[in-house]
């Protein structure tokens, strides 16, 4: 097909579908046309795309499109569905497709834990560089279970200040440091801690007091890291994929990702906030945080198997993402 005697052919109907797009307001008759104009278009865009496929008008035929279905269909509304569909598919895709990154994130960062907790708890230089004797007693004794303060305020504190960490490992990720300086810092601190709560001989309240939240909230910090680091991934291999289609493609479905890590640190919260610090027997406490856990990643592995097996990624719907133009794998 002649892409250019194409355009010549249909232009007239293509600039009247534009000009009636850009009118404040249509009668009847302008209303009844541009409906036409828009099938007729939707078909110009469904030949190029299969005979020649032209980046340059396949874009300008999408926008077009785009604008008059705004006009015709009125602006997307968000529904129930769009609510339900996010739980149910789009967020278990995403973070299905990422379970392997967060498994090895999950997998260093107790590593690292597990060899700065040991150093504290078995050497004098460990040990010293967590304070003075007395204020490691300080902390130990009173401040480390102190802090776990029963109530609304307190979990709203925590969750805002994990959120904002998870946001920022997802959205700086493309620097590739930003979530690994943060993984790191993270697990360094949490494993110190419990170094120096063992060698006081109170590694079992560390653990009772960070189990029950720390579970769930260790991990969505994890998997924040991990989309952090898949979205620089994305930028040094992007496949097939032209670079900036890649990251694009990746970047919205981790905001997916963002979004639900910010459900599962309220729920953190919650259980941080009134269960951690109550009265609750311990044992009960590492069960809610367990089940927290444990309801994870049956959500990811369940639910998001199943999207993925059905050709879900996390992406938004074509629909909504915008129409791009063909790629040769």
């Amino acid at each position: 097909m002649d892409i250019d005697a194409f355009t010549d052919v249909h232009r007239a109907e293509w600039d009247r579908l534009e000009a009636l797009t850009s009118r404040r307001t249509l009668d009847g008759a302008e209303a009844d046309e541009m409906v036409r104009l828009y099938q007729a278009v939707a078909t110009h865009l469904s030949t190029v795309r299969s005979v020649a496929p032209d980046p340059v008008l396949i874009s300008r035929l999408s926008v077009l499109l785009g604008r008059a279905r705004t006009r015709i269909a009125g602006a997307h509304e968000p529904a129930w569905r769009d609510v339900v569909r996010f739980l149910t598919v789009a967020l278990p895709a995403a973070l299905y497709r990422i379970r392997w990154w967060s498994v090895g994130v999950t997998a260093a960062c107790l590593l690292v834990a597990l060899v700065a907790g040991t150093w504290v708890a078995t050497t004098p230089e460990g040990l010293a560089s967590m304070g003075t004797p007395s204020s490691q007693e300080e902390y130990v004794n009173d401040a480390f279970a102190s802090y776990y303060d029963p109530g609304v305020d307190f979990a709203a504190v925590v969750w805002t200040n994990n959120a904002r960490i998870a946001m920022f490992c997802i959205g700086l990720g493309i620097t590739g440091l930003f979530p690994v300086w943060v993984l790191f810092q993270n697990a360094l601190m949490v494993g110190s801690i419990g170094g120096m709560m063992a060698a006081h001989g109170e590694l079992g309240l560390f653990l009772q007091l960070i189990a029950p939240h720390g579970l769930l909230e260790l991990m969505s910090i994890f998997v924040a890291g991990a989309a952090g680091l898949r979205i620089f991934w994305a930028w040094v291999d992007p496949g097939p994929l032209p670079r900036s289609r890649a990251l694009a493609q990746e970047g919205r479905a981790l905001v997916t990702v963002a979004i639900g890590l910010a459900i599962a640190l309220a729920v953190s919260g919650v259980i941080e906030g009134f269960v951690t610090g109550s009265t609750l027997p311990w044992w009960l406490k590492i069960v809610v945080g367990a089940i927290a856990l444990a309801a994870f990643w049956v959500y990811t592995i369940v639910l998001g198997r199943r999207a993925v097996q059905a050709g879900e990624t996390g992406d938004l719907t074509a629909d909504h993402a915008g129409d791009v133009a063909p790629v040769a794998a």
